[in-house]
């Protein structure tokens, strides 16, 4: 599928959605056009970090993996029938001040994917209702998304407000975004900082191993 892959790194939206329709109507595994789109996001991610893909292609390729999600998940629901059940609850949201949506949205749909129950509370969301959410869902882990650095101080308003109410050492917490860095993760008090949702999948799936 690497003729998927390429389309989706050059951001040739139309042509990716193409080729992901005709390899699952040709009967493909679901689950490998989700590997491929992954592997695109992997090498958009490494463009970004490099400095030639900017914030607008990240949010182009969170709607193309958006777009292809209508596609893929009948397809997986079918392929998995009733499944053998979840492997973790993973509660997130954009958080208050911020509503951008798309990085939070394919983060939802990936860790839907590899196995996690997912409770997606939108954007603009406050650390009293991520607590309150917390409280009722017990996540264990919580995703906190925000694409601004004005995001910061909300982020550690959460991670402050599980501290407050005993929560923060049985749960764990990743930001995301795209001006994520070392620096705000150990300001807001995170375990783990990533700027696409593949890297957050793969934290998670580890800290669930573990």
């Amino acid at each position: 599928m690497q003729d998927l892959v390429n389309a989706v790194v050059e951001m040739m939206e139309d042509d990716a959605l193409a080729l992901a329709k005709k390899y699952l109507e040709a009967g493909a595994d679901p689950l490998q056009v989700v590997e491929a789109y992954k592997d695109a996001l992997k090498i958009i991610g490494q463009r970004f970090e490099q400095g030639t893909y900017f914030v607008p292609e990240l949010i182009l390729a969170g709607e193309m993996m958006n777009g292809a999600s209508s596609l893929i998940k009948p397809y997986l629901s079918h392929e998995q029938g009733k499944g053998d059940g979840k492997i973790g609850r993973f509660l997130l949201g954009t958080v208050e001040g911020d509503i951008h949506d798309i990085g939070k949205g394919m983060a939802a749909m990936l860790m839907d994917i590899n196995g996690f129950e997912v409770k997606d509370l939108g954007v603009d969301v406050s650390a009293k209702r991520f607590i309150e959410e917390a409280k009722k869902f017990q996540p264990h882990i919580i995703g906190l998304s925000g694409l601004l650095t004005l995001s910061y101080d909300s982020m550690k308003q959460v991670v402050q407000a599980l501290n407050d109410a005993g929560m923060r050492d049985k749960v764990k917490v990743i930001i995301g975004g795209g001006q994520m860095d070392d620096h705000a993760c150990q300001y807001v008090g995170a375990d783990a900082w990533v700027i696409d949702a593949v890297a957050g999948v793969r934290y998670a799936l580890e800290w669930m191993e573990k």
